[in-house]
């Protein structure tokens, strides 16, 4: 198991964003109620790639994956340590479906119409995951199951539940709480919450 949960050191002195209190319940929250996604779902990759990607998640579960403990970092002020999820890094995702040079952004779409963007950039680290297992279980559907990203140096409004698509992206796009308000970094360490 890789152990990410020292990545703080990257973007400030405490494991302990500011302004955040931990916690070891998971609370959920989402911008609406949890969709029913089809058993026969796929994971759609397109845009700035040479190869579209269709994947069931038999088929993503075929790829490179890892198990991590990550610490998870919500927007509304709470943090849960030490959480262990099994998935694809995002990298290896990437190489799959060979983005393009002049792709700089990504776009991730979720199963109740839900998106987030992030720079391509901060997307390419290891310890970015499309995530199906939380502490050694199939992630709950409450939590993002049967897919979701975590991203545990962003807040986690930047790691979409209910995966559906990963789009790259030329030029930024914003996503659902971006257009609304909330910050385009969303880094933890600096409060980087709300524009």
């Amino acid at each position: 198991m890789r152990d990410v949960t020292e990545l703080y050191e990257e973007f400030g002195d405490e494991r302990l964003p500011p302004g955040q209190r931990e916690t070891s319940h998971f609370p959920v929250l989402s911008k609406g109620e949890t969709p029913s996604v089809p058993a026969d779902s796929t994971l759609d990759v397109w845009g700035a790639v040479d190869d579209e990607l269709s994947l069931s998640l038999d088929e993503l579960k075929q790829l490179e994956s890892e198990r991590q403990r990550q610490d998870f970092h919500c927007v509304t002020g709470w943090s849960r340590f030490d959480c262990v999820f099994d998935g694809v890094p995002f990298p290896t995702l990437a190489e799959r479906a060979g983005v393009h040079d002049d792709a700089v952004h990504v776009l991730f779409h979720a199963h109740d119409g839900y998106a987030t963007d992030l720079p391509l950039s901060d997307c390419l680290r290891e310890e970015v995951l499309v995530a199906w297992e939380l502490d050694g279980e199939s992630l709950p559907g409450d939590h993002g199951g049967p897919l979701r990203v975590v991203t545990p140096h962003k807040y986690a409004y930047k790691g979409a539940k209910w995966l559906s698509g990963v789009e790259f992206l030329i030029d930024a796009e914003r996503g659902y709480w971006e257009k609304r308000g909330y910050s385009t970094t969303a880094n933890p360490w600096n409060e980087e919450r709300y524009v």
